[in-house]
């Protein structure tokens, strides 16, 4: 009697989300609204030192930003699960359409009476595009399943979300730098504005998609945001997952003191200040495209710690070293690690988040991510102000360390999570 062949492995497609025409026009409106956001972020930047000379006023542009997006947050997670996603994120586009559109107008004649004010109105624009992408990232984040439907699929399309989203990281600094360069703040906000409206374009010829069926009565606002958080909050998997980002970020972020390293340590200029800013982006996209061709799907918890914790330790690396392309090196490998661990989170978040509740997590994810974002500006600002430069890198890091350790040892769910 003969033994029956083993049934053949089915195989990896790693375009498999992009051979869905809803998705490629996703992950096409995602790039050019990223691409359009550093854009503006680069321009505004330049055009306010230009008009106040004043370092603190480009700290107040991401206050502005951070303070409304991070307040609607709870509220934005609520609406993206009681109105249809598609509707919110078109909403959303056409005020960010308008902001670019402002600041394009501040700058030609018609804005005349706008620059009266200084910088008042830029901040004012600025302060409503916080809102507004307060209101976006919920929405995004639980519209892109209902594209996907097939559960199999939400590793290999977030892997392509967050490729096409650190690719824009990348290009927008650079091309936004250019172009105001070349064509002046005019054309560089031209530029932004239509990219909004090609992104808006896009997600219009994507169909609208219904709000998933929610499980039990229906529940009022305050009800609704309280199972939400509970939710998060009972879930092991999740909460730490959050936590662990979040301290990682809040503690390991050498970002902001870049230009003291390029200035007094490593004595490389603007042009290396650039080249050291790219790194971890570079290190992101490169590490996303390898996972689209080899997802990470048995070991993933531990991996995920692993990952966190070789960030930590190229940050602790990064502040000791007084070599370029060492320190260049070392941030590119704590991009490279971050995305790993950037691309499991959202995969498990997508995986053990009902699809009714989505919009309701992704903002308590929002939340953390985003505060921890700034929270860690003014940390390792304070922590250098206190210790010195390269001990507080090096603190930040070796905190970073010791928060792996303690999550590896209370959260043991994530710890043996595969998917």
């Amino acid at each position: 009697m003969t033994t029956p062949a083993p049934a053949p492995q089915e195989r990896h497609d790693p375009y498999a989300v992009l051979r869905l025409p809803e998705f490629r026009l996703f992950v096409s409106a995602r790039f050019c609204i990223t691409l359009a956001m550093q854009i503006q972020a680069v321009v505004v930047g330049w055009q306010i030192y230009d008009i106040t000379k004043d370092p603190f006023s480009l700290g107040l542009i991401g206050l502005a930003e951070a303070i409304p997006s991070i307040t609607v947050a709870l509220y934005a997670g609520y609406v993206a699960d009681v109105v249809p996603r598609k509707r919110i994120i078109i909403s959303v586009l056409s005020v960010l359409l308008f902001c670019s559109l402002a600041l394009l107008a501040y700058t030609t004649d018609i804005g005349q009476v706008l620059r009266e004010w200084g910088t008042v109105p830029i901040y004012s624009i600025i302060f409503l595009s916080g809102l507004a992408r307060g209101f976006m990232g919920p929405a995004v984040f639980s519209f892109m399943p209902q594209l996907v439907k097939d559960r199999k699929l939400y590793s290999n399309a977030i892997t392509w979300s967050s490729t096409t989203w650190q690719a824009a990281s990348v290009a927008g600094p650079a091309i936004g730098g250019l172009v105001y360069a070349f064509g002046g703040v005019t054309m560089a906000f031209g530029v932004d504005a239509a990219l909004v409206l090609l992104s808006l374009t896009f997600y219009s010829l994507i169909a609208g998609r219904p709000l998933p069926e929610s499980e039990g009565p229906k529940l009022n606002i305050k009800e609704s945001l309280k199972t939400g958080l509970r939710f998060v909050f009972r879930n092991q998997i999740i909460l730490s997952a959050l936590a662990l980002d979040m301290f990682a970020v809040l503690f390991g972020g050498a970002v902001i003191l870049l230009p003291v390293f390029a200035s007094d340590i490593l004595h490389i200029g603007p042009e290396g200040l650039g080249a050291l800013r790219s790194a971890p982006a570079i290190g992101s996209v490169g590490m996303a495209v390898y996972l689209a061709y080899r997802p990470i799907t048995k070991n993933a918890g531990k991996k995920m710690l692993w990952c966190v914790a070789g960030f930590g330790a190229c940050i602790i690396g990064f502040g000791l070293s007084n070599w370029f392309w060492l320190s260049f090196f070392l941030l590119l490998m704590s991009g490279l690690l971050d995305s790993v661990s950037m691309i499991i989170r959202s995969t498990l978040i997508h995986t053990f988040t009902p699809e009714h509740m989505k919009g309701r997590v992704s903002s308590v994810n929002n939340i953390f991510v985003g505060s921890s974002n700034e929270i860690g500006s003014f940390e390792s600002g304070l922590a250098a102000k206190l210790m010195g430069v390269v001990p507080s890198v090096v603190f930040g890091g070796s905190m970073t360390l010791l928060i792996v350790g303690f999550t590896a040892w209370k959260a043991d769910k994530l710890r043996k999570l595969s998917f």
